[in-house]
């Protein structure tokens, strides 16, 4: 919904996509610009599946009541060079759809590293987009000095005069308040001048039902460790709402998933001894989503084999993936 109209000049807003090979911190750095998790972190590589967006809306009272820039954040799945699934096909559907019509592009690489999977992702990017090179995970670098020769060295390869692919280079870690401001000073420039898209207070497009699938996917991966398959994943069977009973309580979830998996050993991992890995996943989402969404939350989890799913094209579809 577009926010009341206050003359262009004084607001910016544009689209923003975060792209990267997986896992060099594309969420958490989603999350981080946003102000609030929106988008699942994990260990795990290959954690985010959808487009995900997320709204930060940042006034500027120097230019007065109204005034002020909204970034609107695309999140995407990290681009898969190796097998080609028809998930992943998918993946990498969502990874070009999504940076095909938007304002800037940050291209996420971990600080002091440069692969050839990074390489062919940024082959992928449109010429006439302005790139940011984003070093992320600059934390785990001892010394921010240490960086300097690395920093150098993507400049003359990728920052000259006959082949600038990036507009800017920033080192940064998306856990640094100081460098999510740095960021944020960055991006505004790029962002054309036109009035806002969504309200002041709004934070993401998706609804609940789907930060409720992303959750509990989350809780999976951070429970089961390396041993289950990214192909795993949650189906949201049940999501109703009750409307309080009376003043000053809260509204009830009522939702019921199904986490799917494509072998029985995985099933039993999800399970755990006695069932206690699965309750533990069901209360994590439950507590998570009550702070989330300001509510009370009931849930249940059950777990299916489906063996292959992520190599059949309808089913991809019939789990929600485009």
């Amino acid at each position: 919904m577009p926010a009341d109209a206050s003359p262009a000049t004084d607001r910016r807003c544009g689209l923003v996509a975060i792209v990267g090979k997986p896992n060099v911190g594309k969420s958490t750095l989603l999350n981080a610009l946003v102000g609030q998790k929106i988008s699942i972190t994990s260990r795990k590589a290959q954690t985010t599946r959808h487009r995900i967006t997320g709204i930060r809306t940042r006034p500027t009272p120097e230019g007065g009541p109204g005034a002020g820039t909204q970034f609107v954040f695309v999140d995407t799945p990290g681009f898969q060079t190796q097998h080609a699934t028809a998930l992943n096909r998918s993946l990498n559907k969502t990874v070009l759809g999504a940076v095909a019509d938007v304002d800037l592009i940050l291209f996420v690489v971990e600080a002091g590293r440069f692969t050839p999977a990074d390489a062919k992702v940024l082959s992928l990017l449109a010429q006439n987009i302005p790139v940011l090179l984003i070093a992320n995970k600059l934390d785990n670098i001892h010394r921010r000095a240490d960086i300097a020769p690395w920093l150098a060295q993507m400049q003359a390869e990728h920052g000259g005069p006959q082949q600038a692919r990036f507009a800017e280079f920033v080192p940064m870690s998306a856990k640094n308040a100081k460098d999510i401001e740095r960021l944020f000073a960055i991006c505004e420039k790029y962002l054309p001048q036109q009035d806002w898209w969504y309200d002041e207070d709004e934070l993401t497009d998706r609804s609940e039902k789907f930060l409720a699938s992303e959750t509990v996917r989350e809780k999976l991966f951070r429970l089961t460790g390396d041993e289950l398959p990214y192909t795993s994943t949650v189906v949201i069977d049940k999501f109703e709402e009750e409307p309080p009973q009376r003043k000053g309580q809260k509204r009830l979830l009522r939702i019921a998933a199904t986490i799917v998996v494509e072998r029985d050993g995985h099933k039993a991992m999800v399970i755990g001894d006695k069932g206690e890995r699965i309750k533990r996943i069901g209360t994590e989402t439950r507590q998570e989503l009550e702070r989330l969404m300001d509510c009370k939350v009931f849930i249940e989890l059950w777990v299916k084999v489906r063996s292959g799913w992520a190599d059949d094209e309808a089913r991809v579809k019939s789990f929600g993936y485009e």
